[in-house]
């Protein structure tokens, strides 16, 4: 009996901002099992929802901030073994850039400790604390300009729940 492969679908907002003269982008800081770890607001797509929707959500979620996605960088697989578990997981990640329309005061995500806004510099200089190894990747595509419309992307009513 075969079985099918399946990777973890996940998303990740890109967020960038000028601020004064500095090129910044929103990122978190997150508790997990292997101890404090930056990441791009990302996490795993919820049944019912389309990636763009999951997007919204999860940099919602987990900075606190309302986010509009203008276009897709990328997609992106990466393999990850668990140091505690020693489980393998292959994460298939849509990268979408966009801009916050708004901050709202509410509490973030249960091990979210804080959003924060650094240039590309400070994220490529703290490299060990990546969550990701895509963290870069999706950020490098970015600068370099690669976008794709999201109206390439479609999710039939089915997939909503509709």
């Amino acid at each position: 009996m075969s079985t099918t492969w399946k990777p973890s679908v996940t998303v990740a907002a890109i967020v960038p901002r000028q601020h004064g003269d500095r090129l910044e982008f929103l990122m978190i800081e997150e508790t997990t099992p292997d101890g404090v770890r930056l990441n791009q607001a990302a996490g795993h797509l919820d049944p019912n929802e389309s990636l763009e929707q999951a997007v919204i959500r999860e940099t919602m979620e987990e900075t606190a901030h309302e986010f509009v996605p203008e276009a897709l960088v990328g997609t992106y697989m990466s393999k990850f073994i668990s140091p505690n578990s020693g489980k393998e997981v292959t994460y298939l990640r849509f990268a979408f850039c966009g801009k916050v329309v708004a901050q709202h005061d509410r509490p973030l995500d249960r091990g979210i400790l804080r959003a924060l806004w650094m240039t590309y510099e400070e994220i490529l200089a703290c490299q060990e604390m990546h969550r990701s190894p895509l963290i870069l990747k999706c950020l490098q595509d970015y600068l370099a300009g690669q976008r794709a419309p999201l109206d390439l992307m479609y999710t039939h009513p089915s997939v909503l729940g509709v």
